[in-house]
């Protein structure tokens, strides 16, 4: 198995004659397809022209982006990359433009509808259309949208791109060694509690390094999403971010509704969990993630061989696709200096491919991850052959492949186990659970702190310290011991310093949640689902939240469905308490 990517496919380096094709192919194709709509003779040609150019032009984007942002990516430091992917992101504010211009014009036309009727060839791509003329309600008016754009580059973006270098090439000092910060996390897997302890106590020792570098980061990126928020009309940032996510606040607070009701569950599991591992006042931070019960550790090719096994149960295209992305350098593996933290999985629709970025250290965990990023890689192989404008899947149903994944995994797992390894399987299960429904929810409330409190100041390093740890206190609760959480958290994770995506956090809640709830489907309907399950996810980019959960008979503006989706946790929770209980 090749452990690094192979991105020959799209370049096989910066000195390609094919990279420096495309990259002068953009410089001249923007100028050129905006005259092309000039030129348009009435509405119908627009609409044609705007269709065949977008394709176009989304093309070179993706091939010219993608390439840049994973080549840093896996090497922080790579300055050729970070030299062209400034250069295109200069370019990518010329296609903003384009967009905003067309956003304009067909928000002018009175009869849209009309008129897309009469354009079969146009029907594919119909929704995004409409949708572009709702959204020019909300755009930044004419005059100054290209200061504001350049003005991005040097802001937000700018800021975004700082922090995932200093996140990338932070090292650690542990037990006299220099480690990257993304090596010294994934110890909180180690079966060592002293282990565990140590790198939780060296890692937040080690942020007070950039603390001040990451405040300033995400001050700057949050006060940027308020002055966009007024500048385009929507009453607040969470608002704005709800919109763009084809998501109404009737869903949100639904799903907020089932999940403070959960809560005191959650807490059952994490004081279980800490009284089986010896804690009297809750679990400390590190010990969040340690193994219980029979854990093992996993090589790549024992996690390769178990997701084809279990996943290939789901259906046997599931396996061969995943196969494929091992074998073919789809996935970058193993963590090293400059690399960055976590993982992501990129897709690459002009070539039907997707990189995967891991840290792989041997985990169940791990290996539920590379489970979560091939859902994503899944997700895409699903829209291929669509049209660009019609692959863009919302925040909350972009997870929706990743956490099934996660789920069939760990419920194939857990139904073939002997019962000694039932108690780890379950406690991982459950351990990923938690932080994706009351992390995540942590984050929500720390993050509507950060953005409403920067109206008044930007927040120091102590009181964004003081904002996590009070966030943390309302979702964890006594499950968490108060002298052992995570005051740096802010500082860790990637999702608040997306320029372009605020409350990059209840999407995960909405997907784990969701996720399982197509899943209970799929337990009811057995393998005639396979289908209906795929063109779901094809579906994603096609309409709204509601609309396209309503296709699969689900209605996530109740709390019910959600309350549903939460006992099925609870369930695990039962049975988890009463083993631990037993294993004391």
């Amino acid at each position: 198995m090749q452990t690094t990517w192979n991105l020959t496919y799209l370049y096989t380096g910066f000195d390609d004659p094919a990279f420096r094709t495309d990259l002068e192919s953009l410089k001249t194709f923007l100028d050129r397809a905006g005259a092309d709509l000039e030129a348009a003779a009435d509405d119908a040609a627009y609409l044609r022209t705007f269709a065949s150019r977008s394709e176009e032009l989304s093309r070179l984007m993706e091939k010219l982006f993608t390439y840049c942002e994973l080549i840093l990516s896996a090497d922080a430091s790579n300055a050729e990359a970070e030299k062209y992917l400034d250069q295109i992101m200069l370019l990518s504010n010329d296609a903003s433009l384009l967009h905003s211009a067309v956003e304009r014009r067909l928000g002018s036309m009175e009869h849209l509808d009309d008129l897309l009727a009469s354009l079969p060839e146009l029907q594919p791509c119909a929704f995004a259309l409409r949708e572009m003329a709702d959204h020019a309600r909300h755009s930044i008016p004419e005059a100054i949208e290209p200061w504001i754009l350049k003005m991005q580059l040097s802001g937000g973006g700018a800021f975004s791109m700082l922090r995932n270098k200093l996140d990338a090439t932070h090292l650690v000092e542990y037990r006299g060694e220099s480690l990257p910060l993304s090596s010294v996390r994934g110890l909180a897997y180690s079966p060592d509690e002293s282990v565990r302890r140590d790198a939780y106590e060296a890692e937040i020792a080690s942020y007070s390094k950039m603390e001040i570098p990451m405040a300033a980061c995400l001050n700057s990126i949050k006060m940027e999403a308020r002055t966009l928020t007024e500048l385009r009309g929507y009453k607040s940032v969470l608002d704005m971010t709800l919109a763009e996510s084809r998501m109404d606040e009737q869903t949100l607070n639904a799903m907020w509704t089932a999940v403070r009701e959960a809560l005191p569950d959650f807490r059952r599991y994490l004081l279980a969990k800490a009284r089986l591992l010896g804690h009297e006042n809750g679990l400390p931070f590190w010990d969040l993630f340690a193994p219980v019960g029979q854990s093992r550790t996993y090589t790549l090719e024992e996690a390769h061989d178990l997701l084809l096994q279990e996943m290939g149960k789901f259906t046997p295209k599931m396996a061969d696709f995943m196969d494929h992305a091992f074998q073919a350098g789809w996935i970058d593996v193993y963590p090293r200096p400059g690399k960055s933290g976590g993982a992501f999985c990129a897709g690459v629709h002009c070539f039907d491919r997707s990189l995967v970025l891991t840290n792989f250290q041997g985990s169940f965990s791990d290996v539920s991850t590379l489970a979560h990023e091939l859902g994503h890689a899944w997700h895409n192989r699903c829209m291929a052959g669509l049209p660009y404008l019609m692959i863009d899947a919302p925040m909350p149903l972009a997870e929706t492949a990743s956490i099934f994944n996660e789920t069939m995994l760990s419920y194939q797992v857990l139904s073939a186990c002997s019962p000694e390894e039932e108690l780890h399987l379950l406690e991982n299960g459950l351990m990923e659970a938690t932080q994706t429904v009351v992390d995540i929810y942590s984050r929500f409330l720390f993050e509507s702190e950060v953005i409403d409190t920067r109206a008044d100041h930007a927040m120091s390093p102590d009181e964004l310290k003081d904002a996590m740890l009070r966030a943390q206190e309302a979702s964890y609760g006594e499950g968490l011991d108060p002298a052992y959480r995570h005051p740096y958290m802010w500082a860790c994770k990637s999702h608040y310093y997306a320029s372009e995506l605020n409350f990059y956090n209840f999407p995960y809640a909405f997907g784990l949640l969701f996720g399982k709830g197509v899943f209970a489907h799929y337990l009811k309907e057995g393998s005639t689902f396979v289908d209906t399950y795929c063109q779901l996810l094809r579906s994603c980019g096609s309409a709204p939240v509601a609309e396209v959960a309503a296709s699969v008979g689900i209605d996530v503006r109740s709390a019910d469905f959600w309350r549903e989706s939460l006992a099925m946790i609870r369930r695990d929770i039962d049975r988890f308490c009463t083993l631990a209980e037993a294993a004391k």
